[in-house]
């Protein structure tokens, strides 16, 4: 996919019908990921919704590898994660949010993952959200990713990760202001 896109969060015509190729293979190769799920069904949806392909696309050109992981019958919404062996490679070295990055006094990352994650129109994954991709595979054996945290933790300077390490999905705590080449985030995105 190309990263050259328009400023309205848009992409080309061309560019919609290469994500759509890419997402559909990976659906295809990952059935196991969303048991029951037509992709007819989730392409009809995607062709809906041309902001939401946008923030796929940036799913993609970051690294994530997104791929449909269920499907919420209330809200007639499918969600799709970010299905990457490992934490994307162009999500890492980020601490967790702006406060944390302005609290830095030396060394600052480029970015924070709360401000990524809304500038690509996604969510953080919550630890339940991350428990749940875990069960479709083993992810993070060598990286970890930043979830959502909670407001208590993340006034007291703390944030919380996560990764998989000896066949158990561990929930860590930093400081919300350190980053690590090996750290980035996971996002959820619902359609």
């Amino acid at each position: 996919m190309s990263k050259i896109k328009s400023n309205n969060k848009e992409l080309t015509q061309a560019q919609n019908e290469e994500l759509l190729r890419v997402l559909k293979t990976r659906f295809e190769k990952n059935m196991k990921r969303h048991k029951g799920i037509e992709w007819a069904k989730v392409q009809v949806k995607l062709e809906a919704r041309p902001e939401k392909l946008w923030s796929l696309d940036e799913m993609e050109i970051t690294g994530g590898e997104p791929d449909v992981v269920g499907y919420d019958k209330k809200t007639d919404e499918y969600i799709f994660y970010d299905c990457s062996a490992e934490s994307p490679k162009e999500r890492r070295s980020v601490c967790y949010d702006r406060e944390a990055l302005e609290a830095r006094k030396e060394h600052k990352p480029k970015n924070n993952a709360i401000d990524m994650a809304a500038d690509m129109g996604v969510e953080l994954l919550t630890e339940k959200q991350y428990r749940e991709l875990q069960q479709l595979g083993e992810f993070d054996l060598k990286t970890s990713s930043w979830i959502v945290t909670p407001s208590a933790i993340r006034e007291l300077g703390g944030a919380l990760f996560c990764d998989r390490r000896y066949d158990q999905v561990f929930v860590y705590h930093n400081g919300a202001e350190s980053y690590y080449g090996a750290r980035g985030f996971r996002c959820c995105l619902r359609i």
